[in-house]
């Protein structure tokens, strides 16, 4: 099994493997489908790494792996498992024995994992476990072992090769010769990817804080390069990836790679050859090895003869690694020093990701010699997964298969999301293999005859198909753009639809790739489907948008249970023969049966209703605030539709809107009654006091407030008793809901309940007379929907001019790179980028040169690769064209005027920067780049060479499976902590990073979030120790899964510098600080609000260490953006204004801090009044200045008077203490420490427990009362906002993480 141990999560290939033999015909052993691979709380590489490299070198990892006790513990009680772990003793060939910490959950196949990846057993792959005499099989759980117990001794016995066995070493060894090497991270493959934390912390944080005790206040450099400085117009692009220095490759061999002798003849299989080796060592000695059942061993072989008699000396070894270092003395001497270097790695810079993560720039590198990597390349290793051996994966079974793994518990829920994630990140990679094969050309159609734009793919059981419109199927909805968007339109679809998770409805696997230019979608395929016709196939839905429909009483009833979170409504359509048919979806989702019995649903493209405000419809008119903003538009397509997020904000705006309505009416009632209906008041006092908590209160600003609390608390126990209908509402109040219900568009009369019918205004599809009534008002509903994205949604958002150009520029790319052949490529890329960011007037582009261009170039073939146009009409493209349409594009496609004819033009009038719009236009299209400086702006020579584009990379979209109980534990860890129940918050937080490591492996952006609250709850408890442990994991996983200069990343940085301080490492935190603001310059630039709070963190720290006018630089910049986003009468803009001042009077420049500080206390004063402590605090600071000022003066005086014989008492200058500081920094980042007494603080406690207890109370009795008649959007249910305490509203990171 090839098992890559620096990267796999331990326990992954052996899930597969179980996965398959549960469907492949595999041994079947007993029960093998259920064996749960779930090793439930220390299920992942750096879990079981850590247990022995704990045990044999304690001072190194610290704690930083995933070794964090709580982690375990905390996990323990939740899961229904309590095993506690013991150790065993390992005994191996050649080394000391050594215990190992094992857990009862675990698989035997993870000691191998560990002893495969320890430093010294890591040259040992084939090989079995013995305990008293008996071999422990691969898959069983330790707990299912016989005598297996604490102080167990474990024999490590070696095993004869085969063929696989010996190619899966040679692999190993591979990985181990290359495993500092980051060439796979660049080229993108293997899942591996970058980090560059380590650079900038000089190793591990947890280490320098314990040699870096006390303050390092002696030799900082705290100087920042000239290029990170506030001002600088320098945007180098060299310091994004900086050079490690373990990249610096340590030379062990220089060739290892397999015999041109393979395979062995006849006559020496029969001797036990298994296949041969070349190598040339360090030291330029060529050598011929033979693999053997035995082990490895020289031979006589040269390159032109053949002699496989062993040589001398004649030394026959078990592991390839024992066998080179007889022969090759630098070979030992580095693999030793590599393997050190390698183990002392944080594990979270070497596990691989669950999705490849590519990188937009590279390093010039060079092209070494790789066995591994050319036989790879030439056999479709993802066909043929190692542990099924010689068999393909039947992709769709898998898929479907563990979606119907047991969901009763939570063991069962977690084997089972942790097998869809499993098959879902497998089927990716192979979709994404299968999709560049595609577009290369390297795949034979199914219809080779048809012209190429028609043809479809079958590669390893996964059908591709291009984004094109083949036989007109979307004419009437804007033809091959329309045929473009479907797929993600679709792909959306199957997420919402695979989140709902209705057990015996089944969806495709669905992958979208974007490749040169062209869009590949590949789904899995359903049994059958190939053998017969569409047309029979479907029984239900439509094949033709709307024409012909069928519908199917099972599929009604599947759908049925999506319809209410889909919000999607069970409607009529008629058929070409004026047959009424009911469908609970829209008419061209199909529904299909598989051989396998299965209920299918595919092109799910709308899924989502349509947005009117991009499809003008002749006769409708739309609501006055879109016709006011010159909608509707034509738009290229008739596929526009809402995003889920919207029509959830949508649904949740209606639900408060009729919560509003009906207590309005009920409080007229009232007041015409004047008597209290007794009727309405089922609940005593206390139910209606818990009920005024939960409407999330935009009322909260009205006169009448209590009063509209209480008329929303008896509107919502209304609703629940006529929802109940036990008749005890009087029919008055039944009116009032009848009303409510009707004013807001709901589709009942009793309850609020909106849904969607997503064929109306779909081109072609008729409804009956019978519902005219219905179509009219879901027709209004949509009409109300567009005009909630424009009043409501859009006035929240900004427009980035940056983001319009490039994506305007990926448009014109694509059609671009479409006729360009594959010899081309290069050259056309360059082209285009200097057509797009240089300022070199004519470039021209290199056609491949004319000698290479085969005469034989008229004969036109139907059956070219999609990628191989003879064409070079993207030679001819100027700058001036290309912005000309880019202007146009902007126009056509987002309705926005871009006023520039040029790149500099762009730049000047937008403040844009080049290198942040060719980052931004790289990672959108998959390009990579070299990493070098690039001069965009001479004028006699174009920026870009054919030499400086390396790589063109597939753009993946795919379904994220997500860990539901793990995001459960999360969201109650949040809101424990907006309580304020921090410890108690920290605990489910905890558990919730236990369940999605459990589910994910190591990494995942779930378990980043995850790390990075737990940090923040241990920094504010005080443990900062923790903090640095956690945020540094935070940050090794947000460079590794989203990318080394992602927003997120940035963010993390951040964290991270504050914890660094706190814990006294103050150089750390700045180099920290300065790498966040670089790559916030390079994605950003300067002009950007989060730069502020950057820039005070920079200047604060720098206030610490006593760099006055550094600090100045940074504060005055924050102070300035500050000014610029917020007004200059913002509270932050006082807070910029008091830091500055702090600084100044550090300096004893007190004219310039009271000038600051007064501009502080004026903010204040007008904004907060005089009698809030923010105001007085400034007001005692400006008391204390003006003394420090007019003491300042006196003495000045003095001297002027008396000369050098004046009698001058000392002056106190203060410099900052570092409480002072971190306290500062504290408030900045919005980390908030309220000082209460005991007293105080059990009150609080008390006042929280007691609301948390009435809401629970209402849940309850809200879900005892299924279907709820007032149920909201199922994920921002009003009650969850209503309950968040005051200090919710200041989006303080404490809260949110």
């Amino acid at each position: 099994m090839v098992i890559k141990t620096d990267e796999l999560p331990a326990a992954a290939p052996a899930d597969s493997a179980r996965e398959h033999g549960s469907q492949a015909g595999g041994k079947g052993r007993p029960g093998a489908a259920e064996l749960p691979s779930v090793m439930l709380l220390n299920g992942d590489c750096p879990e079981s790494l850590k247990k022995e490299e704990g045990a044999a070198e304690p001072p190194r990892e610290n704690g930083l792996d995933e070794a964090d006790p709580g982690d375990e513990t905390a996990g323990q009680e939740v899961i229904v498992i309590q095993d506690t772990g013991f150790s065993v003793k390992i005994l191996a060939p050649g080394i000391e024995p050594f215990s190992l910490q094992v857990s009862p959950q675990e698989m035997v196949q993870e000691i191998h994992q560990v002893l495969m990846d320890r430093e010294d057993t890591c040259h040992r792959t084939c090989f079995s476990l013995h305990l008293d005499g008996n071999v422990l099989d691969h898959f069983s759980e330790l707990r299912s072992v016989e005598g297996l117990q604490e102080g167990s001794v474990l024999r490590v016995v070696e095993e004869p090769y085969t063929v696989r066995e010996a190619r899966i070493h040679v692999r190993h060894v591979r990985d181990l010769l290359k495993s500092l090497d980051p060439s796979d991270a660049f080229n993108g493959v293997d899942c591996n990817s970058l980090s560059f934390l380590s650079v900038f912390t000089d190793g591990d944080l947890g280490d320098s804080g314990k040699r870096k005790k006390g303050l390092e206040m002696d030799p900082i450099d705290c100087t920042p390069p000239e290029y990170i400085l506030p001002g600088s117009r320098e945007r180098p692009l060299c310091p994004l990836q900086p050079q490690n220095r373990d990249w610096k490759p340590l030379q062990c061999l220089k060739v290892l790679t397999m015999s041109g002798w393979n395979p062995p003849p006849g006559n020496r299989k029969m001797h036990g050859d298994l296949m041969y080796l070349f190598v040339i060592t360090a030291e330029d000695r060529q050598v011929s090895i033979t693999a053997s059942t035995r082990g490895f061993y020289l031979n006589q072989s040269t390159a032109y003869h053949f002699n496989p008699k062993p040589a001398s000396p004649r030394f026959l070894s078990h592991s390839l690694v024992e066998l080179l270092n007889q022969i090759s003395p630098t070979f030992k001497k580095n693999f030793a020093v590599l393997q050190k270097k390698r183990v002392q790695r944080h594990p979270f810079e070497r596990i691989a990701t669950p999705f490849q993560v590519y990188s937009w720039t590279a390093p010039q590198a060079e092209h070494a010699m790789d066995c591994v990597r050319a036989e790879d390349a030439y056999t479709s290793r993802l066909g043929y997964e190692e542990h099924i051996p010689g068999q393909t994966r039947d992709w769709n079974e898998e898929l479907q298969t563990t979606r119907e793994l047991p969901r009763k518990n939570l063991p069962e829920r977690l084997l089972r999301e942790r097998a869809i994630f499993k098959v879902h990140s497998d089927f990716t990679a192979a979709a994404t293999r299968g999709a560049m094969a595609v577009i290369d050309g390297n795949v034979m159609a199914i219809n080779p005859s048809e012209e190429t734009k028609m043809q479809m793919f079958i590669w390893n059981n996964i059908f591709f198909s291009l984004g094109f419109d083949v036989r007109d199927h979307y004419k009437d909805f804007g033809g091959d753009v329309a045929a473009y968007v479907a797929p993600t339109n679709d792909l959306n679809g199957v997420r919402t639809y695979n989140a709902v998770d209705v057990e015996g409805l089944y969806t495709l696997g669905t992958v979208v790739v974007d490749y040169r230019g062209y869009r590949v979608t590949a789904q899995s395929i359903i049994p059958g489907i190939l053998e017969r016709d569409q047309e029979q196939s479907v029984i239900y839905g439509s094949i033709d948008f709307g024409k012909t429909v069928v519908s199917h009483p099972r599929y009604l009833e599947l759908l049925e249970r999506t319809s209410r979170p889909l919000k999607i409504l069970r409607h009529q359509v008629l058929n070409d023969r004026d047959e009424e048919v009911e469908l609970c979806s829209s008419v061209e989702c199909k529904g299909i049966i598989g051989n396998d019995g299965r209920h299918y649903i595919l092109d799910l493209l709308r899924t989502f209703p349509p947005d009117l405000n991009f499809l003008p419809v002749p006769g409708e008119e739309l609501p006055e605030e879109c016709a006011r903003a010159g909608f509707p538009r034509a738009h290229r397509h008739k596929l526009c539709c809402l995003r889920q997020e919207l029509v959830d904000a949508f649904v949740e705006h209606r639900y408060l809107l009729f919560m509003k309505l009906a207590a309005l009416q009920l409080m007229q009632q009232k007041a015409s009654q004047l008597e209290a209906p007794s009727s309405l008041e089922n609940g005593g006092p206390s139910s209606l006091e818990s009920k005024s908590e939960d409407p999330p209160g935009p009322e909260a600003g009205s006169e009448e407030e209590g009063s509209s609390a209480s008329g929303l608390a008896k509107v919502k126990e209304l609703a629940e008793t006529i929802a109940t209908d036990d008749g005890t509402a009087d029919p008055r109040s039944r009116e009032v809901i009848r009303n409510a219900c009707k004013a807001v568009g709901s589709i009942s009369s009793t309850a609020f309940d909106i849904r969607f019918n997503p064929d109306i205004f779909s081109p072609g599809v008729r409804f009956p007379e019978s519902c005219q009534d219905e179509v009219r008002d879901q027709k209004q509903l949509l009409k109300d929907a567009a005009a909630f994205l424009l009043s409501c949604q859009i006035p929240g958002l900004k427009i980035g001019v940056g983001e319009l150009i490039t994506r305007s520029a990926k448009h014109i790319f694509k059609t671009y790179l479409q006729g360009v052949e594959l010899s081309g490529l290069s050259a056309a890329i360059s082209h285009f980028l200097n057509c797009f960011l240089s300022s070199y007037p004519n470039p021209v582009a290199h056609l491949p040169a004319d000698e290479l261009v085969s005469k034989k170039r008229n004969k036109r073939r139907k059956n070219r690769p999609p990628g191989t146009a003879d064409n070079t009409a993207w030679a001819v493209m100027t700058p001036q064209e290309l912005w000309k349409n880019i202007c146009h594009e902007a126009k056509n496609y987002f309705d926005f005027d871009l006023e520039c004819e040029t790149v500099d033009q762009a730049v000047e009038t937008y403040g844009l920067q080049k290198i942040t719009l060719l980052r931004e236009i790289s990672l959108k299209t998959g390009i990579q780049v070299l990493l070098k400086e690039y001069s965009f702006d001479s004028r006699h020579k174009p920026a870009f060479t054919e030499e400086d584009v390396l790589n063109i990379f597939p753009v993946v979209k795919h379904v994220n499976p997500k860990a539901s109980d793990a995001f459960h534990f999360f969201q109650s860890g949040q809101a424990k902590v907006q309580q304020g129940f921090l410890k108690e918050g920290c605990e489910l937080i905890n558990e919730a990073l236990n369940l999605f490591n459990n589910v994910y492996g190591a990494m995942h952006v779930e378990t980043c979030a995850c790390l990075r609250l737990l940090a923040r709850l241990h920094y504010i408890m005080g443990d900062y120790a923790e903090a640095l442990s956690n945020q540094q994991k935070a940050v090794l996983m947000s460079e590794r899964v989203m990318g080394t200069e992602h927003p997120n990343t940035i963010q993390e940085y951040m964290h991270l510098a504050l914890y660094c301080f706190a814990s006294s490492q103050l150089s750390t935190a700045l180099s920290l600080l300065y790498r966040a603001r670089y790559l916030m310059l390079l994605v950003f630039g300067e002009d950007h609000p989060e730069m502020a709070l950057l820039d005070n963190n920079i200047g604060l720290v720098l206030h610490g260490v006593m760099e006055y006018d550094l600090s100045l630089r940074f504060l005055e910049n924050a102070l300035a953006v500050s000014t610029k986003y917020h007004g200059p009468k913002a509270l932050k803009v006082a807070l910029s204004h008091h830091l500055v001042a702090r600084v100044y009077e550090s300096k004893a420049e007190f004219r310039s801090a009271l000038q600051h500080e007064k501009e502080g206390y004026t903010i204040y004063k007008t904004q907060l009044g005089e009698d809030h402590e923010k105001t007085k605090e400034s007001s005692e600071y400006l008391k204390c200045l003006t003394q420090q000022a007019v003491a300042l003066q006196r003495t000045m005086n003095e001297i002027y008077r008396n000369g050098s014989s004046a009698n001058i008492p000392p002056l106190k200058f203060t410099a900052p203490s570092m409480a002072s500081v971190l306290e500062q920094l504290n408030v900045i980042n919005g980390i908030l420490f309220i000082p209460l007494s005991q007293k105080d603080l059990e009150n609080l406690k008390a006042e929280v427990a007691r609301r948390h207890q009435l809401q629970e109370a209402s849940r309850n009795r809200d879900r005892a009362e299924e279907p709820m008649a007032t149920e909201p959007a199922p994920a921002g249910a009003p009650e969850d906002l209503g309950s968040q305490p005051p200090a919710a509203k200041d989006p303080s990171p404490s809260v949110q993480g």
